[in-house]
């Protein structure tokens, strides 16, 4: 029986030709993406500066995220360690109720921060709408001094001043 070689035979696919369309193109206007401004660490807004440019909006979203990262840390471990004494129950019952009392001081420090960060939040979402640094009732400039006093400030110091006169008159009813 004589021996028989195949033969490959190569096949060989006709590659698709990709044409682009022959139609005019609208040419897109491109819009320069502002590159974000960079600050440094030790950089502080001055009043010679135009009022809540970039550079100190930048500034206090950078003071408000980290302040908030500190508050949400403390929380954090505040919650883990105060979890842990729950074991050390006495069975005294003035270290009961001395411990208690301590529980209830930190819980309501803890309620205060997070209030806290409710306000950096929704101070962030004024800095996000381009708001941040105006009063919201007379939409005046609320100053540099005051907001790096206190970042979530959202009045100047007169409409402030207005609110808490009209809380106290509220208070007294």
């Amino acid at each position: 029986m004589p021996k028989t070689t195949k033969v490959k035979k190569k096949v060989t696919k006709a590659k698709a030709k990709v044409t682009k369309p022959k139609t005019k193109t609208v040419a897109k206007t491109k819009v320069a993406a502002k590159a974000p401004i960079k600050i440094s660490k030790t950089y502080v807004p001055k009043d010679t500066e135009k009022y809540m440019c970039e550079k100190h909006m930048v500034f206090f979203r950078m003071r408000l995220t980290e302040w908030k990262k500190d508050l949400v840390k403390a929380n954090n471990e505040a919650l883990y360690y105060g979890s842990m004494d729950d074991n050390n129950i006495s069975a005294d019952v003035i270290d009961q109720a001395s411990s208690y009392t301590d529980k209830n001081v930190e819980m309501k420090a803890i309620n205060r921060q997070i209030k806290l960060i409710s306000e950096i939040d929704k101070a962030l979402a004024r800095i996000r709408e381009g708001i941040y640094g105006y009063c919201l009732d007379t939409a005046e400039p609320i100053g540099l001094k005051r907001l790096i006093a206190r970042p979530v400030a959202k009045y100047t110091i007169a409409a402030q001043e207005k609110h808490e006169k009209n809380e106290k008159v509220h208070a007294d009813d």
